[in-house]
């Protein structure tokens, strides 16, 4: 009998559905009649490696059906759709060698993985610092940071050419040179914003920190200074607490109980921190949906059957490790890596929805033990499938059967798990990771992501109609919606909790029984409020340490990085709704200025007018108009002042608009006006939305966001007032033995 036909939970599933996973041709016509198409097709993707796919699909497809098992967008957005994309949501790239050609043959290979949309991660501690001496060129080194900046570049380059928005994550050494300057990074609210930053902290920078003992800064074999441990300590806490980064990882722990420490040291993880990776190592994820797992869901009997969790877990094993054979790679390395050690990266999504099903409050002692439970059941359920796929398919082909036998992972696993793994050895070198969920957990009909808590129970989105309306939805999260579809508008019990309601300590707990039975990482934030003290602030990586966490991220509503998401409680009884910004609304007149700027390359000038609006005494940009008699411009030019003016109407903090159009680099290249270097035309008027900023003082300062100085207004004549020097910007370029040089500077270049 067939089953019925897939329906979403809510509308904002469909959407999701439709914008993001659902197959169509590049003219926009579906491919994907309905869900139910995208999960055969994904069905039928993984099981073509195995030897007789037509036997395993009807498990596959049941496994996603309901969507029990979630496996990550790459896999739902490009499995079996015949074009040339990874379906490995991120990696961690090859060490970055010591030299300017090693340093930009990783840069390369960095933008080809971008390119394909995975995110990475990168290792900048064998990166000599600051004022160290390059030999052979009499120069002093610029040290990582500098070399973050390119990457920082080349990532919103990357964006700006179309691709999904990079993810990048740096790390660096607790006992580098440069660790102050890396920790101090983010305090600069325009700088190295692709990166999520993260200190690697040792088991010997820790038991410095508790003695109170110098911490020396070492690079090459060279001690370049010593500072106290807990003063290096109290600038990561003091940095987290002001503006949220860096995170801490843990990397001794992760060296240490990792199945794989015999063949790999990790450096790095991905960009969200669940997947510590060697050199190249790649992250494979998918999620069991707990939330679609309760039994009896609201009653003293809910719970999750072990069987059924057993079931679907052995599946998704199967299909996971397939996904290593179907996938391309951005580069033969990553290729490689993957198949020599087969690391798949099953996790869990809904946990906090499946809690609150089941009676128990996240963050209590039997919610932690509970989950642990679960957890312990997957675990078992993962190792001894990939035991059995490795006596039917062969272990991965770095398998030491000592080395994995005497892994602390192995060894908490259940005694006829062991059995199997000695009997047959692994498919899969490791297996569990918990992942943020995302939209997938939205496609899921809104559950809890990953191990996080509920957000709020229900929040309001604005949906643009074809009519060119826009309605209200309310969207709740999945638990609640299931109680309100069980017992209408009856209270929600005590088990329901909130991020806002958790204290710090409840996180930890929650993170530290997940990782016992969690053989990579877990991506979890833990929420503390704006008014926390630093030293209870502190308090919560010191318990992170100490109860086992491989790391921690902490996020703190402060001025920096603002507050992500509000919730404004309504009734008491009433559900948490998050509030967004409505469009302010346009008076009958506005004032403004008009600017005219002189691109080389382009015929006529561009014209630029910025109206203003004056709320609370202030004058901030309201829309922008951009004309030029070059009809080449028009369509483009129409789109972006439309989408600028849409953003400048929100109101709220709109600097970032001058931040982003300033990243975008042209591939033809950029041009020089007035002595400074514009990488490309959207820079320009970048550049002339901040001077107006400034002018206007919605910015402070002589420049405002960007990496690079604003752009000048060309000179008003409508005349050129001729080429530039490449090299200077100067205007004065001749001619001279066929070659253009500049008086100026003597840069010559035959033309």
């Amino acid at each position: 009998m067939k089953d019925a036909p897939t329906t979403f939970a809510a509308p904002i599933s469909e959407t999701i559905w439709d914008m993001k996973y659902r197959l169509k041709e590049a003219d926009g016509t579906p491919r994907d009649a309905d869900l139910d198409a995208t999960w055969d097709r994904i069905a039928a993707a993984l099981a073509a490696p195995e030897a007789e796919p037509a036997a395993w699909m009807p498990a596959f497809r049941a496994a996603l059906q309901d969507f029990r098992f979630l496996p990550a967008g790459r896999i739902v957005a490009g499995a079996g759709t015949g074009r040339s994309v990874t379906l490995f949501n991120c990696f961690v790239m090859g060490t970055v060698e010591d030299s300017m050609g090693g340093i930009f043959a990783a840069l390369r290979e960095a933008a080809l993985t971008l390119q394909q949309g995975g995110g990475i991660g990168y290792d900048f501690s064998t990166i000599r610092p600051r004022g160290a001496v390059v030999r052979g060129v009499s120069a002093d080194a610029s040290g990582p940071l500098s070399f973050m900046d390119v990457w920082d570049s080349m990532c919103r380059t990357i964006m700006s050419a179309g691709s999904r928005r990079g993810a990048m994550m740096a790390t660096l050494r607790c006992d580098h040179p440069d660790i102050e300057a890396f920790v101090a990074a983010k305090a600069d609210p325009a700088r190295l914003r692709m990166f999520n930053l993260s200190v690697l902290v040792t088991d010997p920078f820790m038991q410095a920190v508790e003695d109170d003992a110098d911490w020396p800064l070492v690079f090459g074999g060279q001690t370049f200074r010593t500072l106290r441990a807990r003063e290096l300590w109290d600038a990561i806490m003091q940095a987290t607490y002001d503006y949220a980064e860096p995170g801490v990882i843990f990397i001794d722990r992760i060296n240490a109980q990792n199945n794989l420490a015999y063949a790999e040291t990790i450096a790095a993880t991905n960009p969200c921190g669940e997947q510590p990776l060697p050199p190249y190592g790649a992250c494979l994820l998918g999620s069991l949906n707990l939330a679609r797992l309760v039994s009896d869901a609201f009653t003293t009997e809910a719970r999750i059957e072990a069987e059924a969790l057993t079931d679907l877990t052995a599946t998704a094993i199967r299909m996971m490790d397939n996904v290593v054979d179907a996938s391309r790679f951005p580069l033969p390395q990553q290729a490689e890596e993957a198949r020599a050690k087969r690391r798949i990266g099953l996790g869990v999504t809904g946990l906090a929805d499946a809690l609150a099903m089941c009676g128990l409050r996240y963050g209590t002692e039997a919610a932690a033990a509970e989950s642990a439970g679960w957890l312990e059941t997957i675990a078992n359920a993962a190792y001894a499938t990939s035991a059995r796929l490795a006596a039917e398919k062969g272990t991965f082909p770095l398998y030491d059967e000592a080395a994995i036998l005497a892994a602390p992972m192995v060894q908490r696993l259940a005694p006829e798990t062991r059995d199997l793994i000695a009997a047959h050895g692994l498919r899969n070198a490791l297996l569990t990771s918990i992942a943020p969920t995302g939209t997938i957990s939205l496609l899921a009909g809104n559950v809890s992501s990953g191990i996080e808590p509920i957000f709020a129970t229900s929040y309001t989105r604005k949906v643009l109609q074809p009519d060119g309306r826009r309605t209200e939805e309310v969207v709740e999260d999945y638990a609640v919606a299931e109680w309100h579809r069980l017992h209408g508008d009856a209270p929600l019990p005590d088990s329901f909790v909130t991020v806002a309601d958790l204290e710090p300590a409840e996180h930890v707990r929650m993170q530290a029984a997940a990782q016992t039975w969690i053989d990579s990482s877990i991506s979890k934030t833990i929420n503390v409020p704006a008014d926390i003290g630093f030293a209870a602030f502190k308090d919560v990586y010191l318990r992170a340490w100490v109860e086992g966490c491989k790391g921690c991220t902490t996020y703190r509503p402060n001025d920096v990085t603002g507050s992500v998401l509000s919730s404004t409680p309504a009734a008491p009884e009433a559900p948490k709704v998050v509030q967004l910004f409505a469009p302010l609304d346009r008076p009958d007149t506005l004032t403004g200025e008009t600017y005219k700027i002189r691109w080389p390359a382009s015929e006529h000038a561009l014209y630029i007018t910025i109206n203003d609006i004056e709320l609370d005494g202030q004058r901030r940009p309201f829309e922008i108009f951009v004309n030029s008699k070059n009809m080449e411009h028009f369509a483009w030019t129409v789109a972006l002042t439309r989408m600028i003016s849409a953003i400048f109407r929100r109101g709220g903090d709109v600097s970032f608009v001058v931040e982003e159009l300033k990243a975008v680099f042209d591939p033809r290249g950029g041009a020089w006006m007035q002595g400074r270097y514009v990488p490309s035309i959207l820079a320009a008027i970048g550049g002339v939305i901040e001077q107006h900023m400034i002018a206007t003082g919605f910015l402070s300062g002589e420049r405002g966001l960007g990496a690079t100085p604003p752009a000048p207004i060309a000179p008003s004549g409508d005349a050129a007032p001729g080429p530039t020097c490449p090299n200077c910007g100067s205007y004065d370029v001749h001619m001279a033995e066929g070659c253009a040089t500049c008086a100026s500077c003597g840069f010559s270049k035959c033309g």
